[in-house]
């Protein structure tokens, strides 16, 4: 894992940022595997921007619509490259995304997410998917 967090004091805000970072990943990872539209959904903030490989929403209705919408088994694994803290409790994580398929090959993505801190727990507040290559 690379860090590009130049403000930290320490090595414990950059532990702070990943960890706040795999937070979310790990509830979003779970609900994916799980194909439970509603629980990806429930990870994000209600005015997140989501950008997948179709048009972009907003809010945690159009999560939902887009993780119900993908085939069934399929899974993601994920790989934090970077990490930078951009206020007290917002972090901007950079990552190698794989979501594996029973029927197909695998597609490789790089994700930049923006995750918060809130009074209801942590959650995604933008989602952004790159296919490059």
């Amino acid at each position: 894992m690379g860090n590009s967090n130049a403000s930290a004091a320490s090595g414990d805000a950059d532990d702070d940022d990943e960890a706040l970072l795999r937070d979310v990943l790990d509830r979003w990872k779970a609900g994916v595997d799980a194909r439970e539209p509603e629980q990806v959904a429930a990870v994000f903030t209600d005015d997140a921007i989501f950008q997948g490989l179709h048009p972009y929403s907003v809010g945690r209705q159009g999560v939902a619509d887009y993780y119900a919408s993908q085939p069934l088994g399929m899974k993601a694994s994920y790989e934090v490259l970077e990490t930078h803290r951009l206020a007290t409790d917002l972090v901007l994580g950079y990552l190698a995304v794989e979501f594996s398929f029973t029927d197909r090959q695998a597609l490789p993505v790089f994700l930049a997410v923006i995750a918060v801190r809130t009074a209801e727990g942590n959650r995604i507040t933008h989602y952004q998917v790159s296919k490059l290559g």
